[in-house]
């Protein structure tokens, strides 16, 4: 089979959608599927390669992990054209997924695409809810020819089916359980960030507004003292509102920056829970990453974290914003240790039936029948 995908965000990026289709074009070459990507251009990536074509680009205002791009239209048709692509699937509803459209409608190329972030959830933290309309009005536009959209959970599916859209799809996602797992040395990640509290709890994500950050100090300011005093926060990531959280943590807390690999794996398995209040996800990779590191989860009940957490077995649902609610659940959890050990393993378990393999080859499925319900040629 022969993919091109049209996206606003690819790696060295590290944001869901970045990193899904990094892994997605390591099992088409893996598999012996050819593909083309074209993304936008990067700070210290090559322009152009033999399946990457990248175009300049500024970053996007709302969600600067994705970026605002100028895609060359004679490069694109021409590499089309030689390609002979049999489905093009579109990412983002941005610059360079308009031209992925485009050019699928003017060759008569399969379409579809693929629903990643709830943006009309964002326009709320940035003061901007009153597009709310207009972006729903231009996602129906832009998707509208699409013979199937795929969506990473169904919180999702049903979230954009209220809102007029058809022809949906799971689109789940899995997690490396090579990398994430539980037998990394706890007592020297501890040593390495001088981490002497009984208790670690984490965030892994964007430090930005509509992940919810913020509230995490006034958790830790509600928790007992007594057990406020056993516990030491780690904060993994980047984003805007880090400095602003610097400024509101409580001296139980400490900022790891970006880590990856091995030592973001090690920092899952190295905490005792994982807590992450962002109501905004359409599915949560770094839940899943840490339910595979044997960490049990306290989520926000809302989008796609909904549908991973299963609650008072790998984790517990807090309502949303609540941060009393949060606090219990916290409490609740770090007071009951073997329970929070059996959750680790529900979450071991549960993990390794989510395998990326099994996720891309159902999605190869979904394209074989839509390539076989399509009569298509490509015009020069």
């Amino acid at each position: 089979m022969k993919v091109a995908i049209f996206t606003d965000t690819y790696a060295p990026e590290v944001n869901g959608v970045a990193k899904t289709l990094k892994r997605f074009t390591e099992y088409l070459a893996d598999n012996n599927h050819e593909f083309r990507v074209f993304a936008p251009k990067v700070s210290g990536t090559d322009l152009f390669s033999s399946d990457i074509h990248r175009f300049s680009s500024l970053p996007f205002y709302l969600y600067k992990e994705c970026r605002w791009a100028i895609p060359n239209i004679a490069q694109v048709k021409e590499e089309l054209i030689q390609f002979q692509p049999d489905i093009i699937h579109v990412a983002t509803p941005f610059n360079i997924g308009l031209c992925g459209s485009h050019y699928a409608k003017k060759l008569d190329i399969p379409l579809v695409g693929s629903y990643h972030t709830d943006f009309d959830k964002y326009l709320e933290y940035y003061n901007l809810k009153f597009l709310t309309s207009m972006l729903w009005k231009y996602l129906l536009w832009f998707y509208r020819p699409f013979q199937r959209i795929f969506v990473p959970s169904t919180d999702t599916m049903n979230h954009i089916k209220n809102h007029g859209f058809t022809n949906l799809s799971v689109w789940a996602r899995g997690v490396d359980c090579e990398l994430f797992h539980p037998n990394y040395n706890k007592l020297e990640f501890r040593k390495k960030y001088n981490i002497k509290s009984k208790y670690v709890c984490l965030y892994v994500g964007r430090i930005s507004p509509e992940k919810d950050i913020m509230l995490l100090p006034e958790i830790n300011a509600k928790l007992p003292t007594e057990l406020r005093e056993n516990v030491h926060w780690l904060i993994v990531g980047d984003g805007p509102a880090k400095g602003l959280l610097e400024q509101e943590a409580p001296s139980n807390m400490t900022f790891a920056g970006f880590l990856s690999g091995q030592n973001l794996a090690e920092a899952y398995a190295s905490s005792d829970l994982f807590v992450f209040p962002s109501a905004t996800e359409t599915f949560g990779n770094v839940v899943l990453e840490s339910l595979a590191s044997g960490t049990p989860v306290v989520g926000a009940n809302a989008g796609g974290v909904s549908g991973i957490i299963q609650e008072d077995k790998t984790g517990k649902l807090a309502e949303e914003k609540n941060i009393e609610s949060f606090t219990y659940a916290i409490q609740h959890l770090l007071l009951a240790e073997e329970k929070m050990k059996w959750m680790g393993k529900m979450g071991r378990e549960y993990a390794l039936t989510q395998s990326w393999d099994q996720i891309f080859a159902t999605l190869l499925s979904e394209y074989e029948e839509i390539i076989g319900g399509v009569s298509y040629r490509i015009l020069a």
